[in-house]
Parts: C-alpha cells; structure tokens; sequence
C-alpha cells in the first residue's frame, strides 16, 4: 500500500447513542477528501444494547466485558460486509468511560481481533496517546470538518455542530492550516439524556421527529438551573463523558412525560447557544450532524434561539449519518501516514499528536 497515495477506506463508528454501527467509505490521502464511497448502516437489537449499557462507565479489566467486546467485534464484522471498497478499516470501538481529567478514556474493542477477521490493516484506539500526553482525547473529528469543508470549495469559516449522544462542535477556517483554523470541544448534552429519560420513562429509545417534545411545556427554572454549571462558561478545549449529565433526569424526574421532553431538548439547544458565545466570532452558518437534525423540534427551537443559518448538512451534499463513520476512514489513512490527529486547539494536547495503532490483517 502506497501510504502517499489516495486510497479507500471504511471507517466504523458505534456512538454514545447506542443504537448501531455506522460504516462509510472514503477516498483520501490523510490531507484531501476526494470522493465519498457507499456507507450503510446496522443496528443493534434491544437486547445488544442492554449489554452494551451494562458497561457503560466500565474501565479495562472490569468484570463483565468479554461478551461486549465479542459483540463489538461481531457487529463490526457484519456491518464490513456491507460497504465494497476499502484496503484499510477505521475502528473506533465503543466508549465505555472517559475521564481525560485523569489521563483515562476506554473504547473497548479489539482492533487485532478485528484485523485477523477482516483480512484487512486496522488502525484503532484513537484516543488513548492524546489523552496520556494531557489531551482531552476529544472531539476527533474536526480534522476531518476541516477537509470536508475544503472538498466542497467554502473558503469562510464554518461551524460543524454534531448532534449525537454528546454535543461537540468544530470551528473550521478552511484557508488557514489545520493548527490555527480549527477550535473543537463538546458543547454539552445532546439526544443521551433525552433518550435515556424516554426508554426509562416509556419504552421508547427516542423522540422520533420531536414529537413528544413538541406537545409539551418547557420548564424555563430548569433550563437557567442547568445554565450554571460551570462546564457550559469554561472555554475550550474541553470534553464530556456520556454520563457527565446524568442529573438531568433527575431534574425532570417531577414533570410529565412530554413536559421532561421539552425541557430536556430547550437545555441541548441552549447548551449550544452557549457554547457558541465561546468562539472567535459567531458563526453565520451551523452545519447539523448526527441523529438530532432529526428532531424537528429540536431543529425548531435551534433555529429560533441561535441568529445563525441553521443547516442540515444533507443539504450541503453529505450523509449527516455518516460524518463520523467517514472521520475514522480519514483519521485511519492520516493516521497510517503519520499526520497529526488532534491540536492544541482541539483537544487541549501540549503539542500535534499522531494517534492509532495499526494492526495487520
């Protein structure tokens, strides 16, 4: 394998959602974004994700977790055989726990395991060499935002907002290089509390459409209540761990179902608003990945707070499905070439960071 020149790679991605394995194609050279290849999606069974739950805040050599790894590595498997392209593979693997504030994370699964299954080179375990070098190990994927916003010719800076179990955004300046153009951090909860409220609260592993948000009342003292604390004023770098705002549910356990609703989706846009006062300046287009463009009344009460153009990044020609998937085969072939993953600026690391381990198929 030619490392400088442009290849295909799939890249896996199993998020703080929980609710199945991503996997997408790209064309790159670890620099450039050439061509976007076929992605498709598997999702895990109720069952899957009760034992994915289970481990969740989970560290290495922790009872319980042979079967989850077993079942990353069986879903990561099927959902390959899905995509047709590729000569190097992205595992992500699935976060258990992270706490940069010291020097840990855990995506368990087995990226040698994974290898040896695929027959393929697997670059995997991201994260870790960041965070021991005092990096938050988070948001890894602005790089990628910054070459997917070069692909399609935008000179000025953007906002790339992603919506999944966490918030995290990036600011990209597509014209400057890659230390000084990008800003990233997590802006705080997005759908985890929310769909974790609803199955507790009714079965119900989501609010398809903001439906049952939209016919409820926003607390506002509860929103101002959560306002405060004091992760939403720090400034980035900065990241969360899937349960770093497990009181939420607590603080709607009082209200009605589509009340808790509500006012669990006004504390995500307003998280957002606020993590926006934090930039350099405030951006006049937010671009929405990950499953939240989908709550229409999630993207209702952003467009209505936020005094940007609020995008759904389908609009701009990509899979906002897929954006993450996509990042790891990027990240994968960077990695492989030995670019730098991850800055000062977007992980709070001393210094630019390589990342990944490779493992021979």
């Amino acid at each position: 394998m030619n490392k400088n020149k442009p290849i295909w790679a799939a890249g896996l991605m199993s998020g703080t959602s929980i609710d199945g394995v991503d996997v997408a194609c790209v064309k790159t050279d670890g620099d450039e974004l050439f061509e976007l290849g076929d992605s498709a999606y598997l999702a895990y069974s109720a069952a899957q994700q009760k034992l994915l739950r289970s481990g969740l805040g989970k560290w290495p050599n922790e009872p319980s977790l042979e079967p989850i790894g077993d079942l990353l590595i069986e879903t990561h498997c099927l959902a390959l055989e899905r995509v047709s392209r590729f000569e190097l593979v992205g595992f992500h693997g699935q976060t258990l726990a992270h706490d940069p504030n010291e020097g840990r994370t855990h995506q368990i699964g087995d990226g040698n395991e994974l290898a040896r299954r695929v027959g393929k080179p697997v670059i995997w375990d991201f994260r870790s060499s960041d965070v021991a070098a005092g990096g938050q190990g988070a948001p890894l994927v602005p790089i990628y935002h910054r070459a997917m916003v070069r692909f399609i010719k935008i000179s000025k800076p953007v906002v790339i907002l992603n919506l999944g179990g966490v918030g995290n955004l990036t600011w990209v300046d597509p014209v400057k290089p890659p230390e000084d153009g990008l800003i990233a951090f997590d802006t705080g909860p997005a759908n985890a509390p929310l769909n974790d409220f609803l199955m507790d609260r009714i079965g119900q592993s989501f609010d398809r459409d903001g439906l049952i948000a939209s016919g409820g009342n926003i607390e506002i003292d509860i929103v101002e209540t959560f306002l405060k604390n004091p992760y939403l004023s720090k400034g980035p770098p900065k990241s969360l761990d899937r349960g770093s705002f497990a009181q939420l549910n607590d603080m709607v356990s009082n209200l009605n179902t589509a009340d808790a609703a509500a006012t669990l989706t006004a504390i995500i846009v307003a998280s957002v608003h606020q993590a926006l006062k934090l930039l350099p300046s405030f951006p006049t287009q937010v671009w929405i990945t990950g499953g939240g463009r989908k709550n229409l009344e999630l993207m209702r009460q952003l467009k209505a707070l936020v005094p940007s153009d609020i995008i759904d990044i389908d609009q701009m020609g990509f899979d906002g499905d897929m954006v993450e998937a996509q990042a790891f085969a990027y990240l994968a072939v960077r990695s492989m070439r030995g670019l730098p993953i991850t800055f000062p600026k977007t992980t709070g690391v001393p210094e630019q960071m390589l990342g990944g381990v490779r493992s021979i198929g």
